[in-house]
Order: C-alpha cells, then sequence, then structure tokens
C-alpha cells in the first residue's frame, strides 16, 4: 500500500508563509459525503494553519466525483480563484463504472489545469473499500485534504518564483 507508514497531513506551515492571500475554491461531491466532509476539514485546517483568511475561500458542492471537472472548470473559468481543490471519493463495486468515473474524473481535472494554468488539486480518493478512503481521510494514514491542499498551494507558490 502507497501510503503505509506515511501520515498525509504532515506538513510544516512555515514553508508556505506567502500564501496567506491566495483566492482558493474548493470543489466536494456530495457522493460519499461522510468521507468528503472529513476530507474538506483536512484542507480547511490546512489553510487555518498558513493563516489563510477565510473570506479567500469558496466551496462549491457537486452531486459526486464525475461532476468534479466543471465545477473545477466553473471556478476558473470566472476567474476568480488563484487555485482549486478538486475533492471526491469512488469505491470500487462490483462493476466497471469505478474504472469509468475515475478515468473520466482524472482525465478531466488535468484539462481543466493544463486548459486555464491554474493548479487543481486532486484529492480524488479511489479506494478498493470505504475503511481505505476513511483511513486517509483523517484516520490511520492523516487526511488526504490537507495532502492536496498543500499541493495546490506549492503549485501556486512556485508560481510566484
Amino acid at each position: 500500500m502507497a501510503t503505509a507508514g506515511k501520515d498525509l497531513s504532515a506538513f510544516d506551515p512555515s514553508t508556505l508563509t506567502n500564501c496567506a492571500d491566495f483566492r482558493i475554491g474548493i470543489v466536494v461531491s456530495a457522493w460519499n459525503g461522510h468521507i468528503t466532509q472529513r476530507l474538506l476539514e483536512g484542507a480547511l485546517a490546512a489553510l487555518d494553519a498558513i493563516g489563510h483568511r477565510p473570506e479567500l475561500r469558496q466551496v462549491l458542492n457537486v452531486p459526486g466525483a464525475f461532476e468534479l471537472p466543471l465545477g473545477a472548470q466553473q471556478f476558473c473559468q470566472q476567474n476568480n480563484v488563484d487555485g482549486v481543490l478538486a475533492i471526491g471519493v469512488v469505491i470500487q463495486g462490483e462493476t466497471r463504472h469505478f474504472d469509468f468515473v475515475c478515468s473520466g474524473t482524472t482525465h478531466g481535472l488535468m484539462d481543466v489545469m493544463l486548459k486555464y494554468d491554474k493548479p487543481v488539486g486532486f484529492c480524488l480518493l479511489t479506494d478498493n473499500t470505504e475503511q481505505q478512503s476513511l483511513d486517509r481521510a483523517g484516520g490511520q494514514h492523516g487526511n488526504k485534504g490537507t495532502e492536496a491542499m498543500v499541493a495546490v498551494l506549492q503549485m501556486l507558490q512556485n508560481k510566484l518564483s
């Protein structure tokens, strides 16, 4: 397992000192909402840790993971954000639906990021079981929402350099 022995939430806020004024959009899937809410909490905790002002954050709720790219694109089209974080959870089922949703969402988010030249953080859990997702949403592996938000901030910080 790629995250065994790793805490996804571990980061040094002092390395992101010039990130407090970025405008951040967060797109959150309602599907598996008991998990996506935990991921959102991790992302917001990362912003709080660097002194980010809440009025510079916008949260958009979408029905499922497949709608995350459109939500990210809407933020970028309105040009009212510097970066976006997409949060969703897809858990393997009995059919190939999992593969299509994961692939389509991944490609869609990448397309938005490249089209608008803005970081779009990838916080899409694609696990085999609900427990694996819970372990990455504030459980034994920390919080992937925190890790993905830090990645967005690092990309924005790199743009300033």
